[in-house]
């Protein structure tokens, strides 16, 4: 009978660990839970500060841009928008000639470096895309736009402009070597990396079994590439085309050096000209009037929702196609 009695209690206390342990576990779990869900929640308001806060960044700069312009947008009027004079001088404010001048130069780039950039592309996702030396050839393009654009323009002052000489002797043109042609030659090598860097991208999305059934019904390499990778990329390219675009338009330091810097409407691509972003560096610390200053607050003003509107249409371009 004390046997018994004492295996009973034996085993009570055994029951009694038991649940002491399971109690524990239990309490531990939901500890652990609490701390995982506070930190997860303070993750969380970490991020959306940091998107709130470049939101917020950005209505900013676009308020005080437009503050600053307001004297020149009364003073103007419709006048800055649709005539070409820009004389400090007598207060005559056309922004004309350089809205011609950004659209020529970025327009011309984009001609030059889209076939370019076309080739590369499907060149690294089509035909080096499991080779070792696809990556050194992407960081390489990637390193391009990591150059200063000084240095670009320093380059394209002794390379580009002496080659843009000769030809307008040729042509019977004043071979002042900077002009339209030149600035946009050099701004098409720095766009390049952003185009193949997207462009490649939209190619290397391309499923692998639409590729396969191409090749189970007997296409070629190069049927499958034009008949399934390029359509099926071809939002890549046109989201990488205005995103470039947009990074055209307010490229600075290195057009300034090549353009020519004339106030007057550009007629060839041998001519001078001028574009929004260089006009601005070029006045800018020269600006003693205030009507002056705020004109140019103004182009970067309408420089800015350029760029703003462009690169959304891109963005927007690359989301609907899952780019």
């Amino acid at each position: 009978m004390k046997k018994f009695l004492l295996n009973k209690i034996i085993n009570l206390k055994n029951l009694k660990k038991v649940f002491i342990n399971v109690y524990k576990t239990r309490l531990s779990k939901k500890i652990g839970s609490r701390n995982h869900s506070v930190t997860y929640s303070l993750f969380n308001f970490f991020l959306l500060f940091n998107g709130f806060l470049i939101l917020l960044l950005l209505f900013a700069i676009f308020l005080s841009l437009i503050k600053q312009s307001i004297p020149a947008l009364k003073f103007n009027g419709f006048y800055f928008f649709t005539k070409s004079i820009w004389d400090p001088v007598k207060e005559k404010f056309g922004v004309l000639a350089f809205v011609i001048g950004t659209i020529s130069t970025s327009i011309i780039a984009l001609l030059i470096a889209f076939p370019f950039a076309f080739c590369v592309s499907i060149f690294l996702g089509e035909y080096l895309k499991k080779n070792g030396l696809s990556g050194i050839l992407k960081t390489l393009i990637d390193l391009m736009a990591g150059v200063p654009s000084v240095v670009y323009g320093f380059w394209g002052l002794y390379f580009v402009v002496p080659f843009i000489r000769k030809i307008e002797l040729i042509t019977g043109k004043d071979p002042y070597g900077v002009s339209i042609a030149s600035a946009s030659i050099v701004l098409a090598i720095m766009i390049v990396p952003y185009l193949v860097s997207i462009s490649t991208e939209s190619i290397s999305m391309v499923p692998i079994y639409l590729k396969e059934a191409a090749y189970s019904l007997g296409a070629t390499k190069l049927e499958t590439i034009l008949k399934i990778s390029i359509p099926y990329s071809s939002s890549g390219f046109i989201a990488g085309i205005v995103l470039s675009y947009g990074r055209a338009i307010g490229e600075t330091m290195a057009v300034t050096m090549l353009i020519g810097n004339s106030t007057k409407i550009p007629l060839s691509i041998f001519d001078t000209g001028n574009t929004m972003a260089s006009v601005i560096a070029n006045e800018f610390t020269e600006a003693t009037k205030n009507i002056h200053l705020s004109s140019l607050i103004e182009i970067a003003l309408l420089l800015f929702v350029i760029s703003l509107i462009f690169n959304l249409l891109g963005k927007k371009i690359a989301n609907n196609f899952k780019i």
